[in-house]
């Protein structure tokens, strides 16, 4: 068994665990949920939470490291496409998108966190990561002559992740959307205007 892991009580594994628990940390918020409110979410007693994790923050620290261990995934994936700079800058937002649905409690609770935990700040300090990393993308995409140059790559970067993570506040899953449809128009209406028209 791997250090730090916990075997879970029966008919409850750390996956239910972690996911009642982001659910009621969305409904909320982190610092107004309590382990016995986590516990009643669940049906199980705190003892039994207690069994998968050491507290609440590793709760959250699991919970938003989901969401941005799949951003950077994402960005391992696009490094290795032989492509140009501004291709891969369209893949990267556009699976960008599908990630957030199919991970949309995890993505919304990571786009709450305001740096009041250690969890927090790192989760923050990730993030702040990413976005350099995007600008950089951003500014090889100019570079190459496919983006404007009259766009500053931070900010550009900003408004792209800007737009994606609205989704969080307004898709619902059940509205019978289709997340492919919803990432191709986000990828048309961000990149229209930005590209050096021919």
């Amino acid at each position: 068994m791997q250090a730090g892991v916990r075997r879970g009580r029966p008919g409850h594994d750390l996956e239910s665990v972690l996911r009642g628990a982001v659910k009621v940390f969305n409904e909320r918020g982190y610092d107004g949920t309590s382990m016995e409110d986590l516990s009643l979410e669940l049906g199980i007693t705190k003892s039994a939470i207690y069994h998968h994790v050491a507290g609440k923050e590793e709760l959250l620290r699991l919970a938003v490291n989901r969401a941005l261990d799949g951003l950077f995934a994402l960005l391992d994936e696009i490094s290795v496409m032989d492509a140009p700079a501004m291709t891969r800058l369209e893949e990267l937002a556009r699976r960008s998108v599908l990630l957030l649905v199919a991970e949309l409690p995890f993505v919304t609770l990571l786009l709450r966190v305001r740096g009041n935990t250690k969890a927090e700040r790192q989760a923050l300090a990730r993030r702040r990561e990413f976005d350099a990393a995007v600008a950089s993308l951003v500014a090889q995409a100019r570079d190459e002559g496919d983006l404007r140059p009259d766009v500053d790559p931070a900010l550009v970067a900003r408004l792209l992740y800007g737009m994606i993570n609205s989704v969080v506040e307004w898709y619902r899953p059940r509205d019978g959307g289709r997340p492919a449809e919803l990432a191709e128009i986000i990828v048309t209406v961000a990149f229209d205007g930005l590209r050096i028209k021919p």
